[in-house]
């Protein structure tokens, strides 16, 4: 994944990035900086709109509130995508996926999007098929709003 241009500056002795879509400094993370270049990329080179992007979309699962990193939806405000971002250190495996696949038992969305910077996973869910579908990119935002 390309690196983009994010706003970085420093508060009370610690490092706070430019979130795009809340419009609002955090706090710089390892994570946070891959789930940054991560919304950078979506946005300028797949045409994904920040608008009808969420960061840290709440949502109930089994009574308990969890929180899914990116929801991307689609031009209706249907949610579309799950993203799940980790810092680079943290492989993208089944345990990550499976986290994934439980946030969508409540979003039922057909894509989900897996990242630490390294290695990103784009995988399609089938209601047809009990098994997920590895994308061999991702797709930009005409081919996901197009199924």
């Amino acid at each position: 994944m390309p690196q983009y241009d994010i706003k970085i500056r420093e508060a009370d002795g610690k490092q706070e990035v430019l979130d795009i879509v809340r419009q609002r400094w955090v706090a710089l993370t390892p994570e946070e900086w891959v789930r940054q270049n991560l919304i950078h990329y979506l946005h300028t080179t797949q045409g994904y709109p920040i608008e009808l992007m969420q960061v840290e979309a709440a949502i109930t699962l089994n009574g308990l509130t969890k929180r899914c990193d990116i929801v991307v939806y689609d031009a209706a405000v249907h949610p579309i995508m799950i993203v799940e971002t980790k810092k680079a250190e943290v492989p993208i495996n089944q345990k990550v996926v499976d986290q994934a696949c439980r946030y969508n038992l409540v979003l039922k969305v057909p894509y989900l999007l897996l990242s630490n910077g390294k290695q990103t996973l784009c995988l399609q869910v089938s209601n047809q098929e009990p098994h997920l579908k590895q994308m061999p990119k991702i797709p930009t935002w005409q081919e996901l709003c197009q199924g």
